[in-house]
């Protein structure tokens, strides 16, 4: 349904130009008895998009995009480093994830462990920040505050390693988060500016399933990844109703996202508001029934291109026959043809009906 979205570009609104901030992100997972999945595999985002990558079965760091390999004349031997560094992380990694296992209580089955590190950079103020997460079984359960300079237990079973992370590790992770992130990061942002500090509007369009399901505004194929979407009614931004999905990445580099509108009053203006960072314009579409695709809708207008289409060829079958009754007449056999065609009719219409009452 989604390949048959309608292109939008209505810009009705003017907003303030808007930084644009860049973003660093370090994802380690760990998993246990998924069949053909690495036991440990490792990313490397930019702006949200994946740079580089390490798996436990190819034990090499590599990168996924062209641009990533200018970081070799600042740093000659980057990729060794970041290799190295993966295998001793898939090392660590390991034992929190058995450390994990055995303070959830948990042994044998699919487990995950995921460690979420990094950074952020706004390039004109210069502000930097830092961020650590730790995951297991896709639930948060420990979390780095860099400003209070404290780790957070989102679970009971973190609090022992809160205590001895914030007694240990403190004063390294600071450093790291407000001096190294950056530094790669600010360089990742120069290497590859042609391909990060870009601008592609999004495709908009309006879906439903059915008459009475919820109409949703999506949009796809933008870049940065800094954007909102929100749906208003009369002019007003709506917090109520609306539901506002994660914005996703699309295989091509750029990104997605949805929000879904329970219309509530039928005789209200509602309009879908697209805002994209560094754009000073908004997107802007209007529900309207004329441009909103349905399940409904998509089965009336196929069904009335198979009628069609039959119609079409039932035309074509007559003239054709016409024709040949018109040349056979040139040669006296028209009456024959004639009466063999209406029989061969009548055969294939009493067999039609009979097949249709089995």
């Amino acid at each position: 349904m989604l390949e048959m979205a309608v292109l939008f570009f209505v810009a009705v609104h003017i907003q303030s130009v808007q930084t644009v901030v860049h973003t660093l992100q370090h994802i380690h997972t760990a998993s246990s008895q998924i069949p053909n999945f690495p036991e440990y595999f490792s990313i490397i985002y930019v702006d949200g998009v994946p740079i580089a990558r390490y798996d436990s079965e190819s034990r090499k760091f590599s990168p996924k995009q062209d641009w990533v390999n200018k970081i070799t004349a600042q740093d000659p031997h980057y990729w060794r480093k970041k290799t190295e560094m993966c295998i001793d992380n898939q090392q660590a990694v390991k034992v929190d994830f058995e450390i994990a296992n055995e303070r959830f209580n948990r042994s044998g089955g699919v487990h995950t462990f995921q460690r979420m590190s990094g950074c952020e950079w706004d390039d004109e103020t210069g502000r930097v920040d830092g961020w650590q997460h730790y995951a297991y079984n896709g639930e948060d359960f420990l979390s780095l505050d860099l400003k209070e300079g404290r780790w957070l237990a989102l679970k009971p079973h973190a609090l022992v390693t809160k205590h001895q992370w914030e007694e240990y590790y403190l004063q390294h992770d600071k450093f790291y988060y407000e001096e190294i992130c950056p530094h790669y990061l600010k360089a990742h942002v120069s290497n590859g500016k042609d391909f990060l500090v870009r601008t592609e509007l999004p495709r908009l369009s309006l879906l439903q399933k059915t008459s009475g399901s919820p109409v949703t505004c999506h949009a796809t194929g933008f870049y940065p990844r800094d954007a909102l979407l929100f749906w208003t009614k009369d002019g007003r931004k709506l917090s109520k109703g609306v539901v506002r999905e994660e914005t996703l990445p699309n295989h091509d580099g750029t990104f997605q996202v949805a929000a879904h509108l329970k219309v509530a009053d039928p005789s209200a203006r509602y309009e879908c508001v697209f805002q994209l960072a560094g754009v000073p314009e908004d997107i802007v579409v209007p529900l309207d029934d004329r441009v909103l695709l349905s399940n409904e809708r998509i089965e009336e207008r196929r069904k009335m291109v198979l009628a069609i289409a039959v119609l079409l060829a039932v035309l074509v079958a007559v003239v054709i026959v016409a024709a040949a009754i018109a040349y056979k007449c040139r040669k006296g056999e028209g009456r024959l043809l004639f009466q063999s065609l209406a029989t061969n009719f009548f055969v294939s219409f009493a067999c039609s009906q009979i097949c249709a009452s089995v």
